[in-house]
Parts: C-alpha cells; structure tokens; sequence
C-alpha cells in the first residue's frame, strides 16, 4: 500500500491507534499481521516469498551459531544463496535469458527458454537486503541471532520500510522490537513532522515535476537539446523529492510507534564529490555494499590498482541492484569511473575555499545529472541518443506545458525545498518554522504546510520510483 494512496491516509491512523490501546504483550503479532495485510495489498500471493527468505535466514543464523569456524564459513554460504535465490530468480531472469538468447543469435543458433511474466515483487531487494546483512552480521559476530520467531518476522516485514527501505541493521532495529511499544509523544510529533514534509517532496515536488521530465524524456525524438536537459534536471529533482520523500514517510511512520529508523538521505545535491554523493544518498544502501562488498573484496587495506577495481565492482553491483538492464549496470559504472578518478587526481578532498566548493558542487550536480538519464532512460541507445541531443541539439523553443500552472507549481515547489536545503545545510539553528519555540509559529507551518500539499499536490497515488527496486 502507497503512502500516498487514500486507502494508506485512512488506514494508517487506524493501525496506530490500535496498536497504541491494544494489551502490550500484543503489540509485536498485530504489527506483524498490519504489516503482511499491506504487503499483500500488491500481489497475496507474494507475502509467501517474504516468509520464506525471513524463515531461511531466520533458520540460517540459529545454525551457524555454534559451528566451527571452516564449518561456519560454509554453512552461511549455503544459507545466503537460499536467500538470496528468489532475488537473482525474480529480478534477474529474463535479463539473463534475452542477453543468451542475443547472444547465441550471432552465431545462428536459438534456445528458446520460457520467459518469466510475473511481476518483480515489492521490495524484493530491500527485505532480502535486509535479511541477508542480519545474517552477516550473525555471521560476523556483531549481534546474537535473535531467537524469538515473532521478532524477527517484524524486523523483516516491518512495513513502513519494507518496499523502499530504508535498508535497517539487526544491530540497531531488533532492540527495539525487543524492547517492545513505548508511547512517546516527543517521538509522535517528529514523526508527523517528518511525514509532513516527506508528503510535500512527493506528491508537490516530486509528482509535479515529473509532468515536465516525463513528457519530454519519453517523446525526446520530438524534442530539442535545451529541453532534455532541463527534462534530465527535472528528473534528477524528481528522482530525490521521490525517493527522499518515501524515506521520510517511512521514517516518520516508524517514530510514530516508537522505532528510530535509519537516516537514508543527507541533503546529497550539497556533495562536492562523487564519492560524498554516496555518503549523502540512499545511505542505509551505501552502507550495506561498503560491509558486505567492498570491504569483503579488500576495500582499501590493498594496493592502488585493487582498490579501484573494488570501487568499480561495488558500483556495477549497485547498478544491477536497481535494475536487471545495460543502463543499470552503466550508470554503476559512471559513479565508479568518476570515485576512481576523484581518487586517483585527488579531486576527492575537501574544497579549500568557498568559491571551489560552489564549484565543485555544481560540477558534482553535473555529473550527477548526466549519470542518471542513464537510470532513466529504457536502453543504452536512448540514453546516448539523448547526450547527443543536448550538446548538439540547438535549434528550436524550449518546451513549455500548455497549463501555464503548472510551471508556477513547479517553481514553486523547487524554491520551497531549496530555501530548506540551504537553511538545513548552512543555518541548521535557522528558519525553523515547524521546530519553533513558539506555539504559534509552529501552528503556522503544520498548516501552512498542509495548505500547500492540498492545493498544489498531485494525487493520483502514482508509484514511488525505487518501490520497483
């Protein structure tokens, strides 16, 4: 279920206060059983894939516990390939099979295998993720495994988090399901606060800007250089109000009833590097593939050339997690072209000065921009087709929306979060209208807010982009 769908708006005050007035030793069942209902809002049938990876590595890190080291290594291994089994199945089949199959039609030769019709489960890769760094970190020794079933089924499922993230470790969330529910009104008013504003860059920000990036990018042969580019800033907008904004809906979910989940974005468009980009973006993923990949691989306790070879295969993983397409795999490669590069001129220190740091942070935005038209864009050939237009494709208007509206919305929308940006980045003790000392003041911007959100948002419960991931 969308939270910004009309069934989430009404359901959602329901689920929180009957898990705020029912017997406490009940609390941990009926977020389990909310949690799969709203899961099974999408495809039923699904949830059993969902209980089948929490039971295996549920199951997995009970096994390892008292096992030998060699033993141990083995055992995990069979484990984390069950779990991650209906992952690579699900996303990753027909992407292997069309490559096969073009592959094989160079030398004339056809193998007709089944292609699999069935849409990608919700969340697939964030709850196997999920899953499989808890069963690291058994692994690894950083937590015991949990015993108690119930707790770990909602570690998993949780689902404020379950089809965007963010991606929760075993070591800060299962402690506080353990604890079990505590009523926090200081921890209520953030979350609505945090919800609020994580509504606005959806449906005002995100939703509304898509309108103009989505009409030109998906008919660019119809169009100029000068609109692609602003179509590809639009998308590059779209894509944080988006994914930032559902963060914030699920992190303010969580602290509603009490659970403190991990912060995903960091203001990212304010990095000076690639490599900060990645400190500031999805940052429960970023932490994921710095653990279980490229520290694994070496990290940088090795040589220069090694180093960088982990940094590519830790962003060529990362393209594939998003996506099982060529324009995946090449934007992972872009972001990990540009880290070694940073690296190897050492562009990835800290600016000196004020005026390198605008610089550099409006050539990191650049960068940033053109990386994700690949993330955008259905194919590889779309994708060039587009940088082709934009350096040289000159000739014609800019496209403009017949509803003038829309443009207003727009700026609108694009001022309101970059005065908060900067305020947030720069004047952190500044122009804190909902975090104000006074009552009146505070009043102001919830409603002000809620104002804005009725009057300019786009509600037709269109789909969070990375809830396809």
């Amino acid at each position: 279920m969308l939270f910004n769908s009309f069934q989430f708006i009404v359901f959602f005050p329901l689920i929180c206060v009957l898990y705020y007035i029912i017997p406490r030793k009940f609390t941990k069942l009926f977020l389990v059983i909310a949690s799969y209902l709203l899961y099974m809002n999408w495809i039923p049938a699904y949830a059993l894939l969902l209980f089948y990876i929490t039971i295996i590595t549920y199951i997995g890190a009970l096994n390892i516990q008292t096992l030998e080291k060699q033993q141990k290594k083995h055992r995990v291994i069979i484990f984390a390939i069950l779990a991650i089994l209906p992952l690579l199945f699900f996303k990753y089949y027909n992407f292997v099979n069309s490559n096969i199959k073009e592959l094989l039609s160079i030398f004339h030769l056809q193998i007709d295998l089944p292609g699999l019709n069935w849409a990608i489960p919700v969340g697939i890769s964030f709850f196997t993720f999920q899953a499989y760094g808890y069963l690291m970190e058994v692994y690894y020794k950083k937590i015991e495994p949990e015993h108690n079933l119930l707790n770990y089924i909602l570690f998993i499922s949780f689902f404020p988090q379950i089809a965007s993230g963010p991606i929760s470790k075993g070591i800060n969330l299962l402690p506080q399901i353990k604890a079990g529910r505590t009523f926090d009104l200081t921890k209520i008013i953030e979350g609505m606060k945090l919800m609020l504003w994580g509504m606005f860059m959806k449906v005002v920000l995100a939703d509304r800007i898509a309108i103009y990036a989505n009409t030109v990018l998906d008919n660019y042969g119809y169009q100029n250089g000068i609109s692609c580019f602003i179509a590809s800033f639009c998308y590059t907008i779209q894509i944080y109000g988006d994914f930032a904004g559902y963060s914030l809906l699920a992190i303010g979910c969580g602290k509603i009833m009490g659970f403190d989940l991990p912060n995903n974005f960091n203001r990212p468009y304010f990095a000076a590097t690639i490599t900060e980009f990645w400190r500031r973006w999805h940052i429960s993923l970023t932490q994921w593939l710095t653990s279980y990949v490229y520290i694994p691989l070496g990290g940088n306790r090795c040589s220069k050339a090694r180093c960088y070879m982990n940094i590519f295969i830790t962003f060529l993983i990362s393209g594939l997690w998003h996506g099982a397409n060529w324009t995946f795999i090449f934007w992972g490669w872009l972001h990990g072209m540009f880290q070694v590069i940073e690296k190897i001129t050492g562009l990835n220190s800290t600016p000196k000065n004020k005026w390198e740091k605008i610089f550099r942070i409006s050539l990191t935005f650049l960068i940033i921009n053109f990386a994700w038209i690949a993330f955008r864009m259905p194919t590889i050939s779309d994708t060039f087709a587009i940088y082709n237009k934009i350096f040289t494709n000159f000739n014609g208007t800019l496209f403009l929306p017949g509803d003038k509206t829309t443009i207003v919305f727009i700026m609108f929308a694009l001022l309101l979060l970059l005065f908060k940006e900067i305020t947030d980045e720069y004047f952190p003790d500044s122009f804190k209208i909902m975090n104000s000392n006074y009552t009146v003041v505070r009043w102001i911007g919830y409603v002000s807010m809620i104002v804005i959100i009725m009057l300019l948002g786009v509600f037709d419960a269109g789909q969070f982009i990375y809830v396809s991931f």
